[in-house]
């Protein structure tokens, strides 16, 4: 029989249920609109460049992988519908402190990186919509990028609160970028315009075997494929999640996979690889829509619809990072510096300058890869770092289950097909591995260890402040509210 846990101790004291507010619909866009951005709008000719006409391949890869560890959220929110996600199910499994915070911190990173991918490809449609003409890994490239990174601290600063509705309309913006895409494929062909005997031709330049170089392309076009992890931390906020979740989150990733094979394919059917990887002419996805519709005025229209997709994407990271790490120094495992709140504003000041100052790194270093010879494919170099990190975080996911499968809850939830998470797991331990890379990727490995290092440090300062100072333990008090 079924029992249930103890209640968590609320540190915080008594504080009001967070209003559900989400049907099937609404969460349904909610999970659409957090997977599609700056992915596959930064990403395509970058994933086109590792295995040719076939970069549609990696992305039906990639959406295997993310389905089958989305199995492993499903069992794990229905199970312990609370707001705190990964770290959360790592806690309930393993119980370690340090390796809860190990998750958590990498999620942080996630967040990071994948805002500055975004800064970076926001520099790349500035570019391209106004016709500014700077060359890849030039001052100005890296100038737009600093700014629109400051851009996002000043608004994240002054207090976003994260509106369902206006997340419908971001979804809908973001999804017609790519609907135009596809519809100028459809249209392309009517004309002639399109060569689909590419998307059947494989090519690696590194000269590996198919099954490395997609995986290798994989890796990259993972980045394209998360967010859907994102959407748990809603569950507090749906009418029904157990009932709701297991449908729309499947559903939801169904549409994007569906989404993102169609549109790589109809760039490389309208666009020579050699073009879609060629940081010189322009944004990949921007040398598509001006291919196949040349008599239409689209190709002026589609750097500022990417321009606010990634926007959006990098704005919704760097809010998720900053109050991650703001949640982790309340829980004591993390400098309590970080915890300090605007008197005026109330958003955590100091939290938000250390998350922009990490991004300001991280864009300064790969927009000056870009510059180098071999830096044509460093621009991916941040997206796939997303990927590795939360790769990490998805091998660890998927073996909770199992383990938190000997903890029976006292109500009904999604069990996954006990094959899935061994398979989910196995996945992307693999993916996560230097043999999924090629070599100028391996900077990855650089790049996160760096990013969790920082955190092991700060971890460590903080262990010996608890200890000396305030004579207590360090860990974390209540995780299922982390980023209170």
């Amino acid at each position: 029989m079924s029992t249930s846990s103890p209640p968590a101790q609320d540190v915080n004291g008594p504080e009001p249920d967070l209003v559900r507010v989400m049907g099937p619909k609404l969460l349904l866009l909610f999970i659409v609109g957090d997977i599609l951005g700056t992915g596959v709008y930064a990403l395509t000719g970058a994933v086109a460049g590792e295995v040719g006409g076939a970069a549609w391949a990696p992305f039906l890869v990639a959406f295997a992988v993310a389905t089958i560890t989305a199995f492993s959220y499903l069992e794990l929110v229905t199970k312990y519908p609370q707001a705190a996600g990964a770290a959360l199910y790592t806690h309930k499994a393993f119980g370690i402190h340090f390796v809860t915070f190990l998750v958590a911190f990498t999620v942080m990173c996630s967040g990071i990186t994948s805002a500055s991918t975004a800064s970076n490809a926001f520099a790349g449609f500035l570019n391209d919509g106004f016709d500014l003409g700077f060359e890849v890994g030039s001052t100005g490239i890296l100038l737009i990028a600093l700014a629109f990174m400051a851009l996002v601290a000043a608004v994240n600063f002054r207090g976003v609160g994260e509106s369902v509705k206006a997340n419908v309309v971001l979804t809908l913006v973001e999804l017609s970028g790519l609907l135009m895409i596809i519809f100028i494929g459809l249209y392309a062909v009517t004309q002639g315009n399109a060569d689909f005997s590419r998307v059947v031709v494989f090519e690696s330049p590194s000269d590996k075997s198919t099954f490395f170089a997609i995986t290798a392309a994989t890796s990259l076009a993972f980045f394209a494929m998360v967010g859907f992890e994102d959407s748990v931390n809603m569950a507090e906020e749906c009418h029904d999640p157990i009932r709701d979740f297991p449908r729309m989150m499947l559903t939801g990733l169904g549409v994007t996979g569906v989404i993102y094979v169609l549109v790589s394919i109809t760039a490389v059917a309208l666009v020579p690889v050699g073009d879609l990887t060629d940081p010189d002419k322009g944004q990949a996805l921007t040398q598509v829509v001006a291919a196949g519709a040349p008599d239409f005025p689209f190709d002026t229209i589609f750097p500022f619809i990417g321009m606010f997709a990634v926007a959006n994407s990098a704005l919704i990271n760097m809010l998720m990072a900053s109050r991650l790490l703001y949640g982790m120094a309340n829980q004591d495992v993390l400098p309590r510096t970080f915890g300090k709140v605007h008197p005026v504003r109330r958003t955590p000041w100091v939290s938000i300058l250390f998350t922009t100052a990490i991004s300001f790194g991280l864009i300064i270093y790969v927009v000056r890869a870009t510059a180098s010879a071999d830096g044509a494919t460093s621009v991916a170099l941040l997206g796939g770092t997303t990927a590795l990190l939360l790769l990490c975080v998805f091998t660890i996911v998927n073996i909770a289950v199992l383990i938190l499968r000997k903890q029976p809850v006292d109500h009904d939830h999604f069990r996954a097909p006990t094959f899935l998470p061994y398979v989910g797991a196995v996945a992307c331990a693999f993916l996560a591995g230097p043999w999924a890379r090629s070599d100028d990727q391996l900077q990855q490995y650089e790049i996160a260890g760096i990013l969790l290092a920082v955190g092991v440090l700060l971890w460590l300062l903080t262990w010996l402040t608890n200890r000396g100072v305030r004579a207590k333990k360090t860990g974390f008090r209540d995780i299922e509210h982390l980023e209170k």
